[in-house]
């Protein structure tokens, strides 16, 4: 299977697209659809690695998502974003954590425990 072309989109379109894939993905874990999560994730990877390849690291932008509504959209925004804005990704980890939006909250649980263990060092 071809990946579609995402060169072309602007910084918001991925945005929107990231947005998403992310809600699609977490309906797909809380439903138990494992494979199609995986999927998902390669797809969000795609646009995080886009993102990334933009000039200045793109993935900033990823930030205008910390406050949405839905916990699955600020977890994966909040994971993309660790390299470039650290204190702001990991407060709204933790923000999901505090609010114990599971499952969403044990895997951000994890991202921070990882984090201040060394286990886990973002790119």
């Amino acid at each position: 299977m071809k990946r579609p072309d995402i060169s072309h989109q602007t910084v918001l379109e991925i945005v929107e697209q990231f947005q998403a894939l992310s809600l699609a993905r977490g309906h797909a874990l809380v439903g138990g659809e494992i494979a199609k999560v995986n999927r998902l994730y390669l797809k969000i990877d795609a646009l995080k690695t886009e993102l990334k390849s933009r000039d200045g690291d793109q993935r900033r932008a990823l930030h205008a998502l910390y406050n949405h509504p839905n916990p699955q959209v600020r977890l994966e925004a909040a994971n993309a974003t660790l390299v470039v804005l650290p204190k702001e990704s990991r407060a709204a980890l933790q923000m999901i954590i505090d609010r114990r939006e599971f499952p969403q909250a044990g895997d951000a649980g994890f991202t921070l425990l990882y984090l201040s263990d060394g286990r886990y060092v973002p790119e």
